[in-house]
């Protein structure tokens, strides 16, 4: 033989003591790299006649085969003995105690919206949504408050442009219902709404449930009935209601519901004014105008709409004085709910 390849079978032996991935990667490079031994083996052949060649080269190919074998053998021995070493050292304890994982509460108005949801289905009546960022038309004049009607001062809107902006209430859900579905129409739209408004009482973002009834020979009655069953649920059977005369563009007749105060239970305190009542919500027979809008025969159908803030009847049923302690995310006071 003319190349001397016993010589380089001691890689057995080199690759049996390494103790490390970084060791036998080395031995690979000694051998098998660029300028390693076998690689320079294998330039050698160029010297050889045609017949040496071809067995030399057989040989060769062997020699690197018998290599790789026992490189690939080792390596994954010293992996797996790495990958215990590292499970050993990161293995959990099972006998240690949990971590303190403490469940957390759904917010105070969540809870209101789901209980207010919740009665009002229970009466037969659908959730309908709608979307946020309105039209003009939906959110005022298919609801009888056209361009240049007062009415729109009553309410400080976020404008987009001319003929967007955020809705200020869930009304325009009410509309769009009317307009895809013919009666009897029995839902309540709840969500979020906008105005420019800021304060103990009031904040930029709220929310509001609004109900809508629509059918044959609905009166003020019926009105009646639905939300001081809706109230007697809410709060106690105990609780002193009344209607009050007061105005709303796409209802007539219209009123406020008040309570007796659920703090001095009527006696007059600071929260009610000293009135012993307290308005939660706003109601009324649907404006004949509105049922035009949505081509609805106000001759052959009536009905009426009602709409309630749930961060205001939230206040009531736990006593907040101050709107704002609902947006903080002070974990102590979302806590005690």
């Amino acid at each position: 033989m003319l190349l001397d390849l016993e010589s380089v079978n001691i890689f057995e032996k080199e690759i049996a003591q390494a103790e490390s991935l970084e060791e036998l990667n080395n031995i690979k490079v000694k051998y098998l790299g660029k300028k390693g031994i076998i690689n320079n083996l294998n330039k050698s052949l160029k010297n050889l006649q045609a017949n040496e060649r071809i067995v030399v080269g057989k040989q060769l190919q062997a020699l690197r085969d018998r290599f790789e074998n026992i490189f690939l053998a080792k390596e994954k021995k010293l992996k797996q003995a790495k990958l215990e070493e590292i499970l050993k050292k990161e293995q959990i304890d099972i006998t240690l105690p949990g971590f303190p994982f403490i469940a957390g509460n759904l917010h105070p108005i969540t809870q209101s919206y789901y209980k207010i949801v919740d009665i009002f289905t229970s009466m037969g009546f659908e959730v309908a949504f709608g979307p946020e960022v309105e039209k003009d038309f939906y959110n005022f004049e298919a609801l009888n408050i056209p361009k240049d009607h007062p009415a729109r001062d009553m309410q400080d809107t976020f404008y987009i442009d001319d003929e967007m902006l955020l809705r200020t209430h869930t009304s325009p859900v009410q509309i769009r219902t009317m307009l895809n579905q013919k009666p009897p129409i029995k839902i309540i739209a709840p969500g979020k709404v906008y105005r420019c408004d800021s304060d103990v009482s009031h904040t930029p973002m709220f929310h509001q449930v609004e109900g809508l009834l629509v059918d044959k020979n609905i009166t003020l009655v019926n009105l009646k009935a639905i939300l001081t069953l809706f109230i007697e649920r809410l709060f106690d059977e105990n609780t002193k209601l009344r209607f009050r005369p007061s105005y709303f563009p796409f209802t007539e007749p219209s009123a406020e519901v008040d309570i007796g105060c659920v703090v001095c239970k009527g006696k007059g305190c600071r929260v009610c004014g000293f009135s012993g009542w307290l308005e939660i919500l706003g109601c009324g027979m649907v404006h004949p105008n509105v049922f035009k809008a949505v081509n609805i025969d106000h001759t052959v159908y009536s009905g009426f709409a009602f709409g309630l803030g749930i961060e205001r009847v939230t206040m009531l049923l736990y006593g907040i004085d101050d709107i704002r302690l609902f947006f903080e995310n002070n974990i102590n006071f979302l806590g005690q709910f």
